[in-house]
């Protein structure tokens, strides 16, 4: 069996995955997600929700991050899936480290957290796209990234109704929107914000909060990157 026939097969296998309804178990998350958020201050909501907007929007027009990743050319797939592994391990371990660090610094610190790791993972994001190949100048490979990030970390719920976006990407690039602005950005915040906070509030205590907080990030990161392979597949494997 080639390469391309294993990553076809799990790439179908995801689709499926990706197409299930919410469980039962989904559903009795969701409502717990709702009861934590009704207990914390709405301050705390809103400071988070304005942050992970003006970071992501930061980042997606950043020069930096759309002028240093050139689109890698003529690898084989398996090539570059070795280089994709290397960076998301890369990326999972400098998350950890920071995760730590931040967790051990208490509730201000572990605030702090929040910005830097959507940074790490919006780095990630944009690095993976040119080792699959894909130009990320190209606004509309920008707006490919951020479905990938939303995808990662939604819930069941919303997670078919982003898929179904994704999917047949290269037949919907004609009647894309003009600019990123026009994205869903308060439904993705509310969604990336109820997926990390059963994750992340536990970092804000104090003695196990360096050790959450490592944690959290690496699985978090390492979500994300295997999404983004996954989404990468699709769309490499139909070409």
């Amino acid at each position: 069996m080639t390469y391309e026939e294993k990553t076809t097969i799990e790439l179908e296998f995801w689709k499926r995955k990706m197409r299930l309804k919410p469980s039962f178990f989904n559903k009795m998350t969701n409502n717990i997600q709702k009861k934590i958020n009704s207990y914390i201050p709405e301050k705390i909501h809103t400071a988070i929700t304005v942050t992970i907007k003006n970071m992501i929007k930061g980042v997606l027009y950043g020069s930096t991050y759309t002028t240093s990743n050139t689109p890698a050319l003529g690898m084989s797939l398996l090539h570059r899936e070795a280089l994709v592994k290397s960076k998301i391990d890369n990326y999972c371990k400098t998350g950890a480290a920071e995760g730590g660090i931040t967790g051990a610094g208490g509730f201000l610190m572990s605030m702090a957290d929040f910005p830097i790791l959507i940074g790490i993972k919006m780095k990630l994001l944009f690095e993976i796209a040119a080792l699959y190949g894909f130009d990320v100048k190209d606004y509309r490979e920008r707006l490919y990234l951020l479905y990938i990030f939303q995808l990662a970390f939604s819930s069941q719920q919303g997670r078919t109704k982003i898929f179904m976006h994704m999917e047949n990407w290269q037949e919907k690039l004609h009647i894309l929107p003009e600019n990123v602005d026009s994205f869903d950005w308060k439904t993705f915040q509310q969604e990336y914000r109820d997926y990390i906070d059963l994750a992340k509030l536990a970092q804000l205590l104090p003695i196990v909060g360096a050790a959450v907080g490592a944690i959290a990030n690496y699985q978090l990161i390492k979500q994300l990157g295997t999404t983004a392979m996954q989404a990468y597949r699709m769309r490499l494997l139909k070409q």
